[in-house]
């Protein structure tokens, strides 16, 4: 046992002693939240942040499920998630497709145009964006919401796909087209269940942005039966900031969906990046 530990490659030991350090690091706020969530105010301040609670209390969560109104605001970001999602991948995939196996004039500068809207940062565009959504007379609308949160996904999405499907041989396509079959065919039989690991990605990615997005949904979302969970989790700060159990009760709700939607899609998460940054 000895010898085999001495032979132990030190890169490979002090790499994991890194990694191990890393996950400790992101950890511990995470850790922190949920302890003092189930804790009460006194015993937060006998046990400290990291100390165990004495008893559950479960009363927290439920006194900031109705103060933050989380009823509400989860259904909102749900609906605007749920939508968001499988619409912008479904965009996104169809113009990948055109990108890779179609000729057209002006391909490459298309591509381009994608890839440079990837670079625009979201803040530089909220002026404009607020006063287009109000003359459309879409404040405080799931659509109001759902065009610009799709505009500024498609992009990056487009970037990876594109370099995914770059991937799947060309021959598996030219077959099937050889045989009758229509781009449509090709697109759903082919493609799409070979780029189920790149899709299953860009879902966890796309999801985890839509709904903890903060400043597109404050400028376009005012009316409070129209907020999302980042909004609901503001004013709740604003007004019951000093009680930090239920803040810490709050926030603990806020993430569950999007954990829950990473260990659905968790196994494709890595291979789906990795597959489309490779080539393209």
């Amino acid at each position: 046992m000895i010898a085999r530990l001495r032979k132990a490659d030190p890169v490979i030991v002090g790499l994991w002693i890194a990694l191990v350090l890393v996950a400790i690091i992101w950890a511990a706020p995470f850790v922190f939240i949920t302890l003092t969530a189930f804790k009460t105010r006194p015993d937060l301040i006998r046990t400290g942040s990291f100390g165990l609670p004495t008893t559950l209390a479960w009363e927290n969560f439920t006194t900031a499920w109705d103060r933050a109104n989380l009823s509400t605001t989860a259904l909102n970001s749900a609906i605007i998630a749920f939508t968001k999602v499988p619409l912008g991948l479904f965009v996104s995939s169809l113009a990948a497709y055109a990108l890779t196996r179609m000729r057209f004039r002006w391909q490459k500068a298309l591509f381009l145009l994608f890839a440079l809207g990837t670079m625009i940062p979201v803040q530089v565009a909220l002026g404009p964006l607020f006063r287009l959504v109000l003359n459309l007379g879409l404040l405080n609308n799931y659509i109001g919401i759902l065009l610009p949160y799709i505009a500024f996904g498609v992009p990056y999405q487009i970037f990876i796909l594109r370099g995914f499907f770059q991937n799947i041989p060309r021959e598996l396509d030219e077959a099937a087209l050889m045989d009758g079959a229509s781009h449509l065919d090709v697109y759903r039989r082919i493609i799409l269940p070979l780029a189920t690991p790149a899709l299953a990605a860009l879902f966890i990615l796309d999801f985890v942005s839509t709904w903890n997005e903060f400043p597109m949904a404050l400028v376009i979302l005012q009316r409070q039966e129209a907020w999302t969970i980042p909004l609901s989790l503001q004013a709740f700060q604003g007004q019951f900031g000093n009680n930090y159990t239920e803040m810490n009760a709050a926030i603990v709700m806020a993430i569950l969906p999007v954990i829950i939607v990473y260990m659905l899609f968790q196994r494709y998460f890595v291979s789906g990046l990795v597959a489309g940054a490779v080539k393209g």
